[in-house]
């Protein structure tokens, strides 16, 4: 009954073996490390399965497979421009292992890896890091023009770029917590009315306890395609904003 009603719990880590520490890191396998490598797993079963046997009448997962591959082109051609799809493979990789993980926690008793902000900062760094990294190897002093933008008076210049400087440092954390934040929410939301429906059958007897249960679970029906929506939208975001950051790696000047 207390794992029913307890909406946090479902967030514990667990250790899945022995203890595995290298100096004052602990590196054990858990519960979340099992649940990346079956999101990842699935990723490529998936598109193992689509593409083998390939048509020129494609199957439903042929075309699934291809309508997510124009989807994710499509979405890095507008943000940033044909240059950007030698990113291609980053941000498909980014945002069908966040669609996947955020999806699979969805199922009762799996485990939602993108609930966990530091699984979300880790993608979010990895995102940074390429954007400063090939920032300065294709632009070398030339990317710091994304801090000094153009056409701005020059008394304020200072303080606007104090801003660019800030609003770039500051990426990696609403990135971040954008999703991880969305994510977390939505399913304790989703365990407080499911908890609620069981306490007031369980506390109030099946008959009079089922009509109290009513409103939790009917908003616990309605949540749910929603926050599959939300699953959905948050591997979105967060690809799209990958590609607009990328985008001032590739044109800093445009900023």
């Amino acid at each position: 009954m207390i794992f029913a009603l307890d909406p946090i719990k479902q967030f514990e880590i667990h250790k899945m073996g022995p203890t595995l520490k290298i100096g004052n890191f602990d590196l054990s396998f858990t519960n979340a490390s099992l649940m990346m490598l079956v999101t990842v797993g699935l990723v490529v079963l998936w598109l193992l399965l689509s593409t083998n046997k390939r048509s020129l009448v494609p199957t439903r997962s042929q075309s699934v497979a291809e309508v997510t591959y124009e989807f994710v082109a499509d979405m890095i051609r507008s943000a940033s421009g044909k240059d950007g799809l030698k990113f291609f493979p980053f941000v498909f990789t980014l945002f069908i292992f966040i669609l996947f993980a955020n999806l699979l926690g969805m199922i009762p008793f799996f485990f939602t890896t993108t609930s966990h902000i530091i699984v979300t900062f880790t993608l979010a760094m990895m995102v940074m890091t390429l954007v400063i990294g090939y920032g300065v190897f294709k632009n070398g002093f030339g990317f710091l023009k994304i801090f000094w933008p153009s056409g701005i008076p020059v008394v304020i210049l200072p303080f606007v770029s104090l801003l660019e400087i800030i609003s770039f440092f500051s990426r990696p954390i609403s990135l971040s917590v954008r999703l991880w934040a969305n994510m977390l929410a939505g399913h304790i939301l989703l365990k407080l009315f499911a908890g609620f429906s069981i306490m007031m059958v369980t506390a109030f007897g099946m008959f009079p306890g089922l009509l109290g249960a009513l409103i939790p679970f009917t908003l616990t029906l309605a949540l749910t395609p929603l926050e599959f929506l939300v699953a959905f939208v948050q591997a979105y975001v967060f690809a799209l904003l990958t590609c607009v950051y990328l985008s001032d790696a590739l044109h800093p000047g445009h900023h």
